[in-house]
């Protein structure tokens, strides 16, 4: 079915100075989230070492940027690595049909906040990935740099969406003795990624006045209160940056609670999730998981 042109409207005033509120995490455990991507080096394909900023998606009428890490990106590990990237689908190549709205996706998989903003940052798999594979978008510098070049480039964009922070929370745990199991450690890496959020906001605000929403993160076992506390500690952090800098939230979060309900919380088993080969689940969504947070997407984008 189709839907009329979305008519924009931007409230709120922004700041360049933030007050990023500290989140203490109750939980004792943190739990994998967006793992890092491993890449073969034999499994080498075309780099992402163009020097302008492209779209591969038809006009449907506006300019929407997707920013972001692997979900954005649309990350399987069924596909395998120096694959055509439009193999790679995730929520904005799907919501963007209903905004009737041109998608660049800059999304890197295994992005952190830090790396976001630097290519000297902290990575969980990003640099990697574009080494050996390509992304939907090329672009030679960080994916802030990208972000900041199309917006420049685009003075109509209708839409900014991000999704970012996960991997902050993967790297703890693999960088850290405990596995980043501490109350603490959590924590610092939830205000850590959203000081970092923060400042790349600041910058995208300085080009773009337009609206922006950050899409919040899943558990991948809602029985799990550890898993579950950490990712609504991230998820309202990150939520809350973003409205400081006139933003809103998609939730990526109720809807998979939701339809893992019936099944003891499980999202592998409500099919949210891709199911591999060998047994179980990834932790990356399936087209179905992909669905609910594009139309989670929408829905923000009307509101």
């Amino acid at each position: 079915m189709s839907r009329p042109p979305i008519r924009w409207v931007h409230r709120g005033r922004t700041g360049a100075n933030v007050m990023v509120r500290k989140v203490v995490v109750s939980a004792a455990a943190a739990f994998l989230l967006l793992g890092g991507v491993g890449v073969p080096a034999a499994q080498a394909a075309t780099t992402t070492s163009g020097t302008a900023v492209h779209s591969r998606t038809d006009d449907r009428g506006g300019d929407y940027l997707a920013l972001g890490d692997s979900v954005p990106f649309g990350y399987s590990p069924l596909v395998p690595i120096g694959s055509d990237p439009r193999q790679y689908v995730g929520y904005p190549q799907l919501a963007a049909p209903d905004l009737r709205l041109t998608v660049t996706d800059l999304a890197c998989p295994g992005q952190t906040t830090g790396g976001f903003l630097s290519l000297a940052g902290d990575d969980n798999g990003c640099f990697v990935f574009r080494k050996y594979a390509s992304l939907h978008t090329a672009y030679p510098g960080s994916q802030l740099e990208a972000a900041l070049a199309f917006l420049a480039a685009h003075p109509r964009t209708k839409l900014v969406s991000l999704m970012l922070g996960g991997n902050d929370l993967r790297l703890c745990q693999t960088t850290t003795a405990d596995g980043c199991t501490s109350p603490q450690e959590v924590a610092a890496t939830v205000q850590s990624a959203a000081t970092h959020l923060a400042v790349a906001l600041a910058q995208i605000r300085r080009v773009y006045r337009g609206p922006l929403i950050t899409v919040t993160y899943y558990a991948t076992d809602f029985a799990s209160r550890g898993e579950v506390a950490t990712i609504t500690a991230l998820d309202s952090a990150l939520s809350a940056v973003t409205a400081s800098f006139g933003g809103t939230t998609a939730d990526g979060f109720t809807p998979f609670l939701r339809a893992s309900a019936r099944f003891g919380g499980s999202a592998c088993a409500a099919g949210l999730l891709v199911v591999l080969p060998t047994g179980g689940c990834d932790i990356h969504p399936s087209a179905r998981g992909a669905q609910l947070l594009a139309r989670a997407l929408v829905t923000a984008a009307d509101r």
